[in-house]
């Protein structure tokens, strides 16, 4: 069985149909849709181009997910993120988990820092109902324009992901993009380069974490997660079997490159299961279904 914890519907010219055909093609029995919900001053306007049915809520409203989860429900499992700067976002995300069976809190990308204490209120919230809390961090690096914005920068930092993470230990959070994998390294390129090049420095924030926080977890979606690994496959091999409980596989687009790195780097189909669909499977009660189906990732 494989479990995508990371995707969106509508993503980059993939509608119902041709998101099946694509699970199909490279063997994903599951896919956690997620939404991304903004105002409109926090997305860059040409993300327009990706997310055809974007609306008034944000580049990939809850109600697309909602549409192909209600179409396929055995291929999704729904996620939604609600601005937990809004005064009604926990109300929305209980009514939507109580009406329709949402599974995950993602994915927040918002211009805010993600100790905000409202965002607290939120994780601590689905830390209470069991969801998982997936969160998209970028630092600041120019577009070359004043407007709309100067940058796009996500979360705040590793340091305000932290302190969130700390302060919420009954909560599940999933680190991902650009400003979560650079700190993979101890060097100090996480906000010089999106996706740094060369062997990993010991040190990496992103380690220390993992070995302070329990509840913290790695999404591996999207070219930042696998840039992560293939920049020291060597290093790579060890971090993913040192951490093989608490990694999961995601795409965030409709290749295949994530599989073929990892089922290229002889692991053991122990350590392949758990990141391929165990871990993604206990973290939204789907254990029944991930030990009903045992197939080969390989």
């Amino acid at each position: 069985m494989i479990i995508d914890c990371h995707n969106h519907p509508d993503w980059h010219g993939h509608d119902l149909v041709k998101f099946l055909a694509n699970m199909d093609r490279f063997g994903i029995d599951r896919t956690w849709l997620l939404s991304w919900e903004a105002p409109p001053g926090d997305y860059d306007p040409n993300n327009l181009r990706v997310t055809p049915q974007a609306n008034s809520d944000g580049p990939i409203p809850f109600s697309r997910c909602l549409y192909y989860v209600e179409r396929a429900p055995d291929k999704f499992v729904l996620g939604y993120a609600p601005d937990p700067r809004r005064p009604e976002a926990i109300d929305l995300l209980d009514a939507a988990i109580n009406a329709h069976g949402v599974r995950v809190y993602g994915e927040l990308k918002l211009r805010m820092t993600y100790d905000n204490p409202d965002a607290l209120r939120m994780y601590r919230f689905c830390g209470e109902k069991k969801l998982p809390v997936t969160v998209h961090i970028d630092y600041e690096f120019p577009t070359g324009h004043k407007y709309p914005r100067p940058n796009w920068w996500y979360g705040g930092g590793i340091e305000a992901f932290e302190r969130a993470v700390r302060a919420c230990p009954e909560t599940i959070f999933l680190g991902h993009a650009p400003g979560f994998w650079a700190h993979i390294s101890g060097d100090d390129k996480f906000d010089r380069e999106a996706y740094p090049a060369g062997k990993v420095v010991p040190g990496g924030k992103l380690v220390q974490m993992l070995r302070t926080y329990p509840n913290l977890c790695c999404d591996l979606s999207a070219g930042s997660g696998l840039n992560a690994l293939k920049r020291d496959p060597e290093f790579a091999k060890e971090f993913l079997i040192e951490f093989q409980g608490r990694l999961l596989y995601g795409r965030d687009f409709f290749d295949n490159a994530h599989q073929e790195f990892l089922n290229g780097r002889d692991l053991p189909q122990d350590v392949l299961e758990k990141i391929y669909f165990q871990n993604a499977a206990r973290l939204v009660s789907l254990d029944a279904i991930a030990t009903a189906q045992r197939n080969s990732p390989a």
